[in-house]
């Protein structure tokens, strides 16, 4: 089963993935922060992260940078309430960029096109 993480410090946000890409038949872990991040996705070897940006104490980018550094091939979606990021050099290093919508049609249209 396609395993992906959810990074997010919002609960409600990791709470709609969860619900929404379960009912797809994914299997789903989160994380609220980069806390032990690496540590984690070394242990449970995910296939895709989504990753938001602003999170408190958390820069998405820094660690989207740690874990191209890490696992160079796992695919990393950024999602972020603003499109504002888009065009930070930071972020050409994930495979996609969406901007937060609780609609999450863009979001699995991305994850699919990551899994080919």
């Amino acid at each position: 089963m396609t395993k992906i993480l959810v990074v997010d410090d919002e609960a409600h946000i990791r709470l709609l993935y969860s619900e929404e890409l379960t009912e797809d038949g994914y299997e789903v872990i989160t994380a609220e922060n980069g806390d032990g991040l690496l540590e984690l996705i070394d242990k449970e070897k995910p296939d895709v992260v989504t990753l938001d940006i602003k999170m408190v104490d958390y820069n998405g980018l820094d660690l989207l940078q740690d874990i191209r550094n890490k696992f160079y091939d796992l695919p990393v979606i950024l999602c972020s309430a603003y499109d504002t990021f888009k065009d930070d050099m930071k972020s050409i290093a994930a495979d996609h960029y969406v901007v937060k919508s609780f609609d999450l049609s863009e979001l699995k249209e991305k994850i699919k096109e990551v899994l080919g």
